[in-house]
């Protein structure tokens, strides 16, 4: 019944399986792949015509982890998957990224991957499966796609690489990185590092690529078995089209491109681009032969060609700078007034207001995973509106873009960041671009590090990032440091690190032509490195470590232990002690299972209230300790303090004071602030206080300073003898 094909091979250990034909049979491509036993199904659908006037290549990648396939039903009040998470989000731009730039120019069918996670075996991460599994459903579909690529996840562990690391090895590494590309070359990198040096993670790099060779070769003989006919397409010949519009635009986009200022340089080429297009259609019709979609392509691949003609004939870039030169910085930190931490980082026409907020355990994101519901204490949250390009758009829900660019900024900070243990705060930074012209992902990596630095978090070393474009022709090729918008649209990568003077800690690299080399890859690291250094060198100038304090308006956190059979009585029934203790104190309490509490709070006195409270359930008072209370009653016979938390204690009439007392409240009246010495329980277990021994004025405690005394006075008896 079915035409079922597979390969399988050893890939790190484990048996990779690639499957087609007997499942989505109605795709032009489908591939079932099982790593372990992690198994993604990858369909790929492409349309049969493009729609009229797409200009663009619309490919759209949708990976969905289903919960089932970890046997989990999914947390919250809906038990159905309620639309992408962020892993989802992260994982289609993965895959998204290496094989966009495969497609020929000129394809303009709306093209569809989807990928399903259907087992998750707690061990191997989907999102290498799920690209194999891309690949090779778009190798076997007929849709003219210049692959397969492979894609390999690396881990550097005890000083040595290792590939496709398990979950719980992932614990342990040094080094998160993802890797993809063709036979020849790399197209895309994605990682997280702590503080590695540049040839560790170029050696990561090209140790993926060795190792995930086999897997392309798998992929080429499953297409032998199973491959459908190649669409026919013809990419269009507008060879005529660029010859005619360069005697036209040609001088005219040289001087446009010569304007230094954004906004002046898009209204020159805009103008050019007007009386390119009048030139071909001068009655404002659209003409069937020569479709006005295919001559503004042609125009927009001569405004990449002039740009890059000009880089390599004469190193001068569009804003008038070096290869290497990286453009004026200027940093205020701290820049708003009420929040915990602040910066504004202006690099150039690209801006950021980043600002840091300390809260408690109660703020930490519950993350519901496949690998299980985890807490997150760390967040960081990009925000990319249309003004800051000098546009208008629609306000809404963060897109892939964001989503991306902040977890890119995340990977780059996350490693710099102080122990739990040693900074118990949930931390969340936020990234307001407020200007755009290259690269405001590295500028909220170095905004990020400021305001962190300014909320006064411990930061190991301050982190910067810095964007780097690359122009290849032919043999010919320029790496270009700190890029513009223009140089990222109209050059060939956009790569990305970031770190700090010891080492890289996140490293992003995409490719749009075929791939680039390993030499190219050393000498982008190394350019990197220099700009690195100088941003931070800049950065230093404002601030160069973490406050000592944390700011004004930022919570204070006391962080103590209590027996973990005592959590109950803290916690109450149904919670009501702890949200006592909370309504009354005004501080926010968080209790851990291993008896771990957390109590947080703006006002010192608020805290100091708050744990006084929870120590006197959660222990009891040491005899001959002084405390401080409250006189809660009086009576004939003395008066009742409140001074261990919820603990009472009666202060007997002969105790109130060193002199003979006639009644109560000669000494002390209900509400009184007294200082008292726990001298022991009766019979019964009835708290036994004293005023008279505890100087109610300094606290002292008189018995023992008469004892001290006495002592002295023997002594110096003794010594007269």
């Amino acid at each position: 019944m079915f035409d079922t094909q597979r390969v399988e091979l050893d890939w790190g250990g484990r048996k990779l399986t690639l499957e087609t034909g007997k499942v989505a049979r109605q795709a032009d491509g489908a591939v079932l792949a099982t790593y372990g036993e992690t198994t993604v199904l990858a369909a790929v659908v492409a349309a049969k015509a493009p729609k009229p006037g797409i200009d663009f290549m619309p490919l759209t990648v949708n990976y969905t982890e289903k919960y089932y396939s970890a046997g989990r039903i999914p947390g919250g009040y809906f038990k159905r998957e309620r639309g992408p998470t962020e892993k989802d989000t992260l994982t289609s731009r993965l895959i998204d990224r290496p094989i966009r730039p495969l497609f020929p120019d000129g394809w303009r069918c709306d093209t569809q991957v989807t990928c399903t996670v259907m087992s998750h075996d707690q061990e191997n991460d989907a999102d290498i499966v799920a690209m194999v599994a891309a690949s090779a459903a778009l190798t076997i579909s007929g849709v003219p796609f210049m692959g397969p690529i492979g894609g390999a996840r690396v881990a550097f562990v005890n000083n040595e690489y290792v590939l496709n690391p398990t979950l719980d090895e992932m614990k342990d590494t040094q080094l998160d990185l993802v890797v993809a590309g063709t036979q020849d070359a790399v197209l895309m990198v994605e990682s997280e590092a702590k503080e590695l040096s540049e040839e560790i993670m170029l050696g990561a790099v090209m140790f993926g690529h060795r190792h995930f060779q086999p897997v392309i070769n798998a992929i080429i003989q499953l297409a032998e078995k199973a491959a459908k006919e190649p669409r026919e397409f013809a990419v269009p010949d507008t060879k005529a089209i660029e010859t005619e519009m360069l005697g036209i635009v040609e001088a005219d986009l040289r001087k446009a491109y010569a304007i230094p200022a954004k906004a002046e340089r898009y209204e020159a080429v805009g103008a050019v681009k007007k009386k390119a297009m009048e030139h071909f259609f001068p009655d404002g019709k659209d003409n069937p032969d020569r479709p006005m979609t295919l001559v503004g392509g042609v125009f927009g691949e001569l405004e990449a060609k002039i740009v890059r003609w000009n880089i390599l004939d004469t190193s001068k870039r569009i804003d008038g700078r070096d290869l290497v030169t990286v453009r004026p910085i200027t940093v205020e930190a701290p820049f708003l007034p009420r929040t915990h931490g602040s910066t504004l980082f202006t690099r150039g026409e690209t801006q950021a207001i980043v600002v840091a907020t300390l809260g408690t355990g109660e703020d930490e994101q519950w993350i519901d995973a496949l690998t299980g519901t985890y807490k997150e204490s760390f967040m960081l949250h990009y925000n990319f509106p249309p003004y800051s390009v000098g546009e208008t758009g629609r306000m809404g829900a963060p897109g892939r873009r964001e989503i991306g660019h902040g977890k890119l900024a995340w990977r780059a900070i996350h490693p710099m960041l102080p122990p739990k243990e040693e900074f118990p705060y949930t931390i969340r930074v936020v990234s307001e671009i407020t200007e755009s012209n290259g690269s405001s992902s590295m500028a909220t990596v170095c905004g990020t590090s400021l305001a962190l630095m300014d909320a006064g978090v411990p930061l190991k070393r301050p982190t910067a990032g810095i964007a780097m474009g690359l122009i290849l022709e032919d043999k010919r090729f320029a790496v270009l440091s700190d890029i513009l918008g223009d140089e990222d649209h109209l050059g060939d990568m956009d790569f990305k690190v970031a770190g700090t003077e010891q080492g890289v800690t996140a490293l992003q690299m995409d490719i749009k032509i075929a791939g680039i080399t390993e030499e190219i890859m050393k000498v982008a690291l190394t350019q990197a490195k220099g700009g690195r250094l100088h941003i931070l060198g800049e950065m230093s100038k404002a601030l160069d470590k973490a406050r000592a304090e944390l700011g004004e308006y930022a919570p204070r956190i006391e962080t103590f232990k209590i027996a973990t059979d005592k959590i109950r009585e803290v916690i109450g029934t149904g919670g009501k002690v702890i949200r006592e203790i909370v309504e009354k104190t005004g501080a926010k309490i968080n209790v851990e299972d291993d008896g771990t509490v957390k109590v947080a709070s703006s006002d010192g006195e608020s805290i100091k209230a708050a744990v006084n409270w929870i120590k006197s359930i959660a222990s009891d008072p040491e005899i001959g300790h002084i405390y401080e209370g409250t006189v809660v009653k009086t009576m004939d016979f003395g008066a009742f303090v409140n001074f261990f938390g919820a603990k009472d204690g009666l202060v007997h009439i002969s105790q109130l004071a060193a002199n003979r007392v006639q009644k109560t409240t000669d000494v002390v009246k209900e509400g009184d602030k007294v200082k008292v010495k726990l001298l022991g329980f009766d019979e019964r277990g009835k708290v036994r206080l004293s005023m008279k021994v505890v100087d109610q004025a300094t606290g002292e405690d008189l018995e023992a300073k008469q004892k001290a005394e006495r002592g002295d006075q023997r002594e110096a008896a003794g010594g007269a003898e």
